[in-house]
C-alpha cells in the first residue's frame, strides 16, 4: 500500500464514525512523515466533490483541513451528478462520480458497470480523440437520465 493509499485510509477512518473531521497539514505529514504537498494531492484527488466530499481550508500556524462528507437524498445524487458531468468528461472524472453514485445508493452496481463500460476510452475509440470526452459527457448524462427516469 503507498503513502497516499495510507494517508487516505487514515482520513476515512476518521470520517467513520463523524460527517467530517478537521487535520492539520503540518501534523498529517509529520505523523506519515511526507511532504505537505503529499497530504493536499490526497485530498484533492480523494476527498473531491465528484466523490461526495466538501474540503475547506484555512492556512497559517493554526490552519486546518475540515473534510466533509455530503451525502444527499439518492433520488437528489442523479441530478447533481448530471449537473456535474458538464459538456466534456474524462474517463477518470467519470468514474469517480459514477462511483459516487453507488455509493449514495443511487443506481445499482450493475448499471454502473454498464456505464462505465459504456464511457471508455474502448468503446469510444471509433470517436475521434479530441471529441472523446463531449461524446462521454453526453452518454453519461443520458444513461444517468435514464436510470432516474425509471
Amino acid at each position: 500500500m503507498g503513502i497516499s493509499d495510507t494517508i487516505a485510509e487514515f482520513i476515512n477512518e476518521l470520517l467513520r464514525d463523524e460527517s467530517s473531521t478537521e487535520v492539520q497539514r503540518a501534523e498529517l505529514a509529520s505523523r506519515f512523515n511526507c511532504v505537505p504537498s503529499q497530504i493536499n494531492y490526497v485530498i484533492s484527488t480523494r476527498f473531491s466533490p465528484e466523490r461526495g466530499y466538501i474540503v475547506e481550508s484555512r492556512r497559517g500556524g493554526g490552519g486546518y483541513i475540515r473534510i466533509i462528507r455530503v451525502m444527499p437524498e439518492p433520488g437528489d445524487v442523479l441530478m447533481h451528478t448530471v449537473n456535474a458531468v458538464g459538456s466534456e468528461t474524462d474517463v477518470r472524472t467519470a468514474a469517480a462520480l459514477v462511483s459516487n453514485a453507488v455509493s449514495a445508493g443511487a443506481i445499482p452496481e450493475g448499471a454502473a458497470r454498464l456505464i462505465l463500460a459504456a464511457v471508455s476510452d474502448a468503446a469510444l475509440r471509433p470517436v475521434r480523440p479530441e471529441e472523446r470526452d463531449a461524446a462521454r459527457a453526453s452518454i453519461l448524462k443520458q444513461m444517468l437520465l435514464r436510470i432516474k427516469n425509471q
